[in-house]
């Protein structure tokens, strides 16, 4: 098991960073690496099930684990095949108004190598307009 921590500051208010987060409708509109989310679910609770949709019709059924609202801090578990990745994800205020967001991803080591490119491109996007 490996384990990676990256992080990200934009202009963006934390409320919405938050709420980007919250609705998994919402995930392909800032992560270039989700196709789609196939989920019942509008917004993220712990229990929540689904399936991530990625490029080239690859797909990873997904649980969330915790959600803290007050904190904005949420886990979530996801199936890739030859292992289970956990993405540990936080929103705080950044400087001037803004958002810093972060990741800490554990899992297989190749998973966590060759995710951590894609998540740092998409926390990029998260915090911008």
């Amino acid at each position: 098991m490996s384990s990676m921590r990256l992080h990200a500051t934009g202009p963006v208010h934390p409320d919405e960073a938050w709420d980007r987060y919250l609705h998994p409708a919402r995930w392909s509109d800032w992560s270039p690496q989700i196709r789609g989310v196939d989920t019942d679910a509008v917004r993220i609770d712990p229990g929540v099930t689904g399936r991530v949709l990625g490029p080239l019709g690859v797909s990873a059924p997904f649980v969330v684990d915790a959600v803290d609202d007050a904190a904005r801090e949420w886990l979530w578990s996801a199936d890739i095949g030859v292992g289970t990745m956990q993405l540990m994800h936080w929103v705080r205020s950044g400087p001037e108004g803004g958002t810093t967001t972060g990741l800490r991803v554990s899992g297989p080591f190749p998973l966590v190598v060759g995710y951590v490119p894609l998540a740092a491109a998409a926390l990029q996007r998260l915090v911008r307009r």
